[in-house]
């Protein structure tokens, strides 16, 4: 069985990271929980898949990470 506040935090910050990455009209349509690590009992937040993604969508992701240097 999985921790309960790992499992928090983990869904907290796949929230946030869409949010972000929308703010900036960026969608990637993978990005969710890694169910491996999910499901994975243990006291580690399950892993956040990226997913895969065009290029357009990579060059807009690299975009918006440069401009918040």
């Amino acid at each position: 069985m999985s921790d309960p506040d790992g499992d928090r935090i983990a869904i907290t910050a796949l929230t946030e990271l869409r949010a972000a990455l929308a703010s900036h009209g960026i969608t990637l349509p993978s990005l969710d929980l890694h169910l491996p690590s999910y499901a994975a009992s243990g006291t580690r937040p399950p892993l956040i898949s990226l997913g895969n993604c065009n290029p357009a969508t990579a060059q807009r992701l690299a975009d918006a990470l440069g401009a918040a240097r």
